[in-house]
């Protein structure tokens, strides 16, 4: 598999600089664009759910392109890069999510810890509960009491799961996203562009510049056309991509 690079940041930076400066709206500083480029990531990265949802629907429909022209497929792919999973123990009768390997934005699933035996996992599905009235009602029900192979968690700012025997659990989960290294490695030290040092690029992938651009630019307060994004961000990922292969 070949190695994912994230978005770079130089790019969006130098991007957005050369539409400042052509729309004259002045120097934008390192230090201003580093206050918004991570919460630039979060917002672009929080609204791919959304719009899974919306294409889901264009999907179902049958007006979604199929294959790798498939927009519901592709955010699939991109939002596949960010999920991940966590064994978790209970402390104190909860099990506490920032215990989690990288800080946790969405729960996809959840099982019992077990094993692999006779080519059988031991594992049991959690059903997931956001709701406390309902996880009452279901506790104190004869018919629908959870048992060890019918688990149900309760999730809030910590997980409860029930029955209470269940001290391990494996949470898979979408992560919330952080950085990249010029190399492409995972780190989590958030997206930071430095002049004339060591940059951190973003962790969305390379296709999201644009996206980048256009949401710190809007944050600054940089008047954008999208025409202008396209063509600058296609120029700057050329030369960078050039600049790689020599």
């Amino acid at each position: 598999m070949a190695k994912t690079f994230g978005a770079s940041i130089q790019t969006v930076y130098e991007t957005l600089q050369d539409l400042a400066n052509k729309d004259q709206q002045g120097f934008v500083s390192p230090l201003e664009f580093n206050r918004f480029a991570q919460v630039a990531q979060l917002n672009i990265f929080n609204g791919l759910f959304d719009e899974l949802k919306d294409v889901k629907k264009l999907s179902r429909s049958g007006f979604d392109p199929s294959r790798d022209k498939s927009r519901f497929k592709r955010i699939q792919e991109d939002l596949a890069a960010f999920s991940t999973k966590a064994t978790l123990s209970k402390v104190s009768g909860v099990f506490n999510v920032s215990n989690a390997t990288s800080p946790m934005a969405r729960i996809i699933s959840m099982a019992t810890s077990g094993s692999i035996l006779l080519d059988q996992s031991t594992k049991k599905p959690i059903e997931i509960c956001y709701d406390e009235e309902k996880i009452e009602r279901i506790l104190i029900s004869n018919l629908s009491s959870p048992t060890e192979d019918f688990p149900i968690a309760l999730v809030s700012e910590d997980i409860q799961v029930f029955p209470t025997s269940i001290n391990k659990i494996e949470v898979r989960y979408y992560k919330y996203p952080e950085g990249r290294t010029s190399t492409g490695v995972r780190t989590a030290t958030m997206p930071t562009y430095t002049e004339g040092g060591t940059s951190i690029d973003f962790e969305l992938p390379e296709h999201y510049v644009s996206d980048l651009v256009y949401e710190i630019g809007k944050m600054i307060g940089v008047n954008l056309r999208d025409t202008d994004i396209v063509n600058y961000t296609g120029t700057e990922m050329t030369a960078r991509k050039q600049a790689e292969t020599y």
